[in-house]
């Protein structure tokens, strides 16, 4: 059986769904019709919700509607749309540069969706298909995004999400990848060595967006036998350098630091 938590937040997404271009007001019981609960339990989450700044309630009417909270989850979403179109051509300048992959990523649910790649032009290379959704404890890209998201929801993912090994590299304890987390802030950006494939190495840093949001990653990838300790150094700051950039683009703010 779903436990209260989980009843919570269909309840709380069936109220969302309710509401659209042509019905963007709702009152409580049209709500509960629709979303087929209870009209009590309608009002007291439209209630919280409206605390939470997720609906807004009409002064005379007294009908909800989509609030501010929503407005500001919309433009992250979009954001990540726009994010692989202005990395395109950061994306063909590293590749030239160090003539290894590099693929971009996007933060979804509790994993990493890759959404551009440019390949190497070396015979051997690493290759990840666009589309293809990796967790974010094993890897370069997937571990730069996760030692970047809110500390509570941080917390909460490595309180939940099982860190199945994917090779004798990955990281399998909590504590041990808290404290990886912990050095890539430090140094800006993550390091893998066989962590999701054995014989593959890479580097990556995050990609912010307004208010700090991680919105992804940005990784350089290849075979570990082309990937030397000062290799993965140069790599690493050049990865740095260009997510910066593509981070103020995207309207990130250096002076106004992250979101977490």
């Amino acid at each position: 059986m779903p436990s209260d938590s989980t009843k919570v937040l269909s309840h709380i997404i069936a109220i969302l769904d309710c509401f659209s271009a042509t019905q963007p007001e709702l009152g409580v019981r049209e709500v509960a019709r629709m979303a087929n609960i209870s009209p009590s339990t309608a009002g007291r989450l439209m209630t919280g919700m409206k605390e939470a700044y997720i609906l807004k309630q009409h002064p005379v009417s007294r009908a909800y509607s989509p609030g501010s909270k929503v407005l500001a989850w919309a433009s992250v979403y979009l954001a990540q749309l726009n994010l692989r179109t202005v990395a395109l051509s950061f994306m063909e300048e590293v590749r030239r540069t160090t003539g290894e992959t590099v693929t971009l990523y996007i933060l979804d649910g509790n994993d990493r969706l890759c959404v551009e790649r440019m390949e190497s032009q070396h015979s051997i290379r690493m290759v990840t298909r666009v589309g293809n959704k990796l967790p974010l404890y094993a890897g370069s890209a997937g571990k730069a995004i996760l030692a970047y998201m809110p500390a509570v929801w941080q917390a909460e993912y490595l309180r939940t999400v099982a860190l199945k090994p994917l090779t004798s590299q990955t990281y399998s304890d909590p504590v041990a990848l808290q404290k990886e987390l912990e050095k890539i802030r430090q140094d800006g950006y993550a390091a893998s060595f066989g962590e999701w494939i054995l014989e593959a190495s890479g580097v990556a840093a995050p990609i912010f967006g307004p208010d700090g949001v991680v919105l992804g990653a940005l990784s350089i990838s290849g075979p570990s036998a082309r990937f030397t300790a000062q290799l993965m150094g140069e790599y690493g700051a050049e990865v740095r350098r260009v997510t910066s950039i593509i981070s103020q683009l995207m309207g990130f703010n250096p002076a106004a630091g992250l979101g977490i």
